[in-house]
């Protein structure tokens, strides 16, 4: 029998009781890649779902969610981060190239930063990638692109930054604009 949505949320749930920490969280994001081979789960929540962000869980006692972002147009986020959470990306239809950043200067301006990337790869359907805490990443997918994103928490609920690589400015997120 197929890996199911219900399983997957209660394997979450048990690995980030067990362990919040980074292994935990490679624990989750080799689940993930395993519900994505749910031919039914793909379809379901990510091929025959209406355009949008879906929260198709939120845990009430760890607070991480599962999120299917149903994209119709195609689009390049500036990079980012997700703050104090981690998240998972799992690529459900097409594909979505990651860059991943760090700050090629002292920090010490929280308004501006100069940014170099360090890691370039690609997510095609049934892989899925992980960002720690504080991670700086972009994404760039095409038309109809479709994945599933596992956070810590709600996003909407915590400081985020997005940083504009021609000016330096570091600038604060509004709810879910990195989506």
């Amino acid at each position: 029998m197929a890996y199911q949505l219900d399983q997957f949320i209660s394997d979450c749930h048990s690995i980030l009781s067990r362990d919040p920490g980074p292994k935990g969280r490679e624990d989750v994001r080799t689940r993930l890649e395993q519900l994505l081979q749910n031919p039914a789960f793909v379809r379901e929540h990510c091929e025959e779902a209406p355009q949008g962000l879906h929260v198709l869980y939120e845990d009430p006692e760890l607070g991480f969610q599962i999120l299917a972002h149903i994209n119709d147009k195609a689009r390049v986020s500036p990079p980012h981060d997700h703050g104090d959470s981690w998240a998972i990306y799992g690529q459900a239809t097409h594909y979505t190239d990651m860059t991943e950043w760090e700050r090629d200067d002292d920090g010490a301006d929280p308004e501006h930063a100069k940014l170099k990337p360090t890691k370039k790869y690609r997510l095609t359907p049934g892989q899925a990638g992980i960002y720690q805490d504080g991670k700086i990443h972009s994404i760039d997918y095409p038309d109809n692109s479709r994945f599933v994103r596992v956070t810590g928490t709600n996003l909407d609920q915590i400081h985020r930054v997005r940083f504009d690589l021609k000016t330096g400015e570091v600038k604060r997120m509004t709810p879910q604009q990195a989506t």
